[in-house]
C-alpha cells in the first residue's frame, strides 16, 4: 500500500455566494413598510497551508476533489446569510502549486505559509441594500456569485540541507540511519528505498536536515527507474553528497564510473550546477573496499572533491563527515540574502479605466469582456424583469452602450457578454428596455405611492365630517 505520494492533481471548488433576498416589511397596520431583504453570505475559500506535521500528499491522492461550503441566502427582516466556512488543506513544507499548463502558482515553504487555491463567491445584495432615493422598493435581489473552480497540481520538493545521492544499495539508508534518528528500511537488494527519508543531524551548534534520495541509475532524468520521480527532492538542498560503494559485487561497476553517471544525470536534470559536492567512499570496513578507496581517492581529490572514507557499520569517519557538512551548510545559510518582510504594494486602477472591452467578431457578433459586466451578468436573475432592467441601467452607466455605438452596432445586432463557453447573448437595442418600465421607473413600486385602505377610509370620514360641519354653520333658525 502506497504511503508516500509527492505529486497529485487536485480539483478544488470554492463555495458559492448566497443569493440576496427580495422582501417587503409587513406588520399590523403597516403592510408595506419598505424593503427589508438581507444580503447573501460569502462562499468559503479553499486555502492551502503549510503544516510541518504533514510529510506526504497521500490524502489528496485518495480524495482529489475538495469543496468549500456555500454561503447561506439572505432573509427578510434584514437578516444576512451566514458566510461559508473556509476549507483549509494542510500540505507539506516545500509544496509547489502548478496550474494545468505547468505554470507555477505558488511555492509554499515555511510553516504557516498560505495560498488561496479557490476564491469563494460573493454574496448577492438583498433589495434593502439596492434601495435608493430613486429606487425605493426594488422587487428583486442580486444572485450570489459562483465560487472559483480550478484544477491544480501539487508537487512536493523536500526541504533539506543535504541530499544523499548514489546508486541503489550504495549505503545511503545505512548512512542516514547512523547520522540521525531516521529509520529507513535497509536490505541488500536494489531499490530498497522507495521514498525519500529525512533525518535531523546535530554537529556542534549547527543543526541541519539530511535527505536520503532513492537510488539513481542511468537514464533517471528521462524517467528510468525511480530517478525522475525523486530528482525534484534534491532541488532545494544546499550540498550534494555522492555516496559511492567501494565494495560493490558488480564487476562492470566501479566508484568513479558511478560518480560520472550520477553527475551526468544531475546535469541533464538541470539547476544543480552551483551546489557544492562531497564524495563519501562508503563500506571501508571491508578490506577490499578500503583498498579501493585508497586507490581512487587521489583521482577524486584532483577533480576538486572533498573526499571522506566512512563506514556505517563501525561508524568510521562519521564525525569528520558530519562536521564538514555542518560547515558547508552554515556557509550556505550565511550566503543567503536576508529575508525582508513582505511589502504590500497597492496598484490602484486608472481613473479613466472603464474596465471592459468591446470587440467585433468575424460572425458579426459584438463581444463584451470585463470584470464588472461579467460579474453583473452572473448576479442577475433573468426571470425577473426588474433585475434585467437594473442590469441594463448598470451597463449603460458603465458606457457599454456608447462603446457599442462607436463600434458600429445597430439595433438587433447580436451582443455577447462573457467568454465564448459561458456567455449571455441577446439582440441589442439602443436604450434597451426590458418591459420593467411598464411598472414605472425601474425598481419602483407604485403601491407605495397609493394611499393605504385604512388611511383612505379615515380621510373619507374626515371629509364627510368637514362637509357636515360646513352645512351646519350655514344653517340659521328664524
Amino acid at each position: 500500500m502506497t504511503t508516500f505520494v509527492d505529486r497529485v492533481e487536485l480539483h478544488v471548488a470554492a463555495g458559492n455566494g448566497g443569493h440576496g433576498c427580495a422582501s417587503v416589511h409587513r406588520e399590523k397596520f403597516k403592510p408595506l413598510g419598505g424593503p427589508d431583504g438581507g444580503n447573501g453570505g460569502r462562499g468559503g475559500d479553499v486555502i492551502l497551508v503549510v503544516d510541518q506535521d504533514v510529510t506526504t500528499l497521500i490524502d489528496y491522492h485518495h480524495h482529489p476533489h475538495r469543496k468549500a461550503t456555500n454561503g447561506q441566502p439572505g432573509a427578510g427582516d434584514n437578516r444576512e446569510g451566514k458566510n461559508g466556512k473556509d476549507l483549509v488543506l494542510p500540505v507539506p513544507d516545500g509544496t509547489v502549486v502548478l496550474d494545468g499548463n505547468g505554470e507555477v502558482l505558488a511555492d509554499l515553504v515555511g510553516q504557516g505559509t498560505t495560498f488561496v487555491a479557490g476564491q469563494g463567491g460573493r454574496g448577492g445584495l438583498g433589495n434593502a441594500a439596492l434601495a435608493s432615493a430613486r429606487r425605493k422598493a426594488p422587487g428583486f435581489a442580486l444572485l450570489g456569485e459562483p465560487g472559483e473552480t480550478r484544477d491544480i497540481v501539487l508537487e512536493l520538493k523536500t526541504v533539506a540541507d543535504v541530499a544523499l545521492v548514489g546508486y541503489p544499495s550504495a549505503g545511503k539508508s545505512s548512512l542516514i540511519s547512523v547520522l540521525s534518528a531516521a529509520k529507513p528500511k535497509i536490505a541488500d537488494y536494489p531499490f530498497t528505498t522507495l521514498v525519500p527519508h529525512l533525518g535531523v543531524v546535530t554537529a556542534g551548534a549547527t543543526v541541519f536536515t539530511i535527505a536520503d534520495v532513492p537510488g539513481l541509475i542511468p537514464g533517471a532524468s528521462q524517467g528510468k527507474g525511480l530517478g525522475l520521480e525523486f530528482l525534484r527532492h534534491v532541488e532545494r538542498c544546499a550540498v550534494l553528497v555522492h555516496v559511492l560503494d567501494t565494495a560493490t559485487l558488480e564487476s562492470q561497476r566501479d566508484p568513479v564510473t558511478d560518480l560520472d553517471v550520477i553527475e551526468a544525470e544531475l546535469a541533464q536534470y538541470g539547476g544543480l550546477e552551483d551546489r557544492p559536492r562531497v564524495v563519501v567512499l562508503n563500506k571501508v570496513d571491508i578490506p577490499d573496499g578500503k583498498d579501493l578507496a585508497e586507490m581512487i581517492r587521489p583521482d577524486l581529490e584532483e577533480r576538486g572533491y572533498r573526499v571522506f572514507e566512512v563506514s556505517a557499520v563501525d561508524r568510521q569517519g562519521l564525525k569528520e563527515l558530519t562536521y564538514a557538512l555542518a560547515e558547508i551548510v552554515a556557509q550556505a545559510r550565511a550566503a543567503r540574502p536576508v529575508q525582508e518582510a513582505t511589502r504590500i504594494v497597492i496598484r490602484p486602477k486608472a481613473v479613466d479605466d472603464a474596465g471592459f472591452t468591446v470587440t467585433r467578431e468575424a460572425d458579426g457578433f459584438f463581444r463584451v469582456r470585463g470584470e464588472k459586466p461579467e460579474r453583473w451578468v452572473r448576479q442577475t436573475d433573468f426571470n425577473n424583469d426588474e433585475a434585467v432592467g437594473y442590469l441594463a441601467d448598470r451597463l449603460n452607466r458603465l458606457g457599454v452602450e456608447d462603446e457599442l455605438l462607436k463600434q458600429g452596432a445597430r439595433a438587433m445586432d447580436g451582443v455577447a457578454i462573457g467568454p465564448e463557453d459561458n456567455a449571455v447573448v441577446f439582440d441589442w437595442e439602443p436604450s434597451m428596455t426590458s418591459g420593467a418600465e411598464m411598472l414605472g421607473r425601474r425598481g419602483e413600486d407604485h403601491r407605495f405611492e397609493a394611499p393605504r385602505p385604512a388611511a383612505q377610509r379615515r380621510r373619507d370620514r374626515d371629509a364627510e365630517r368637514d362637509e357636515a360641519a360646513e352645512e351646519y354653520d350655514g344653517f340659521r333658525p328664524f
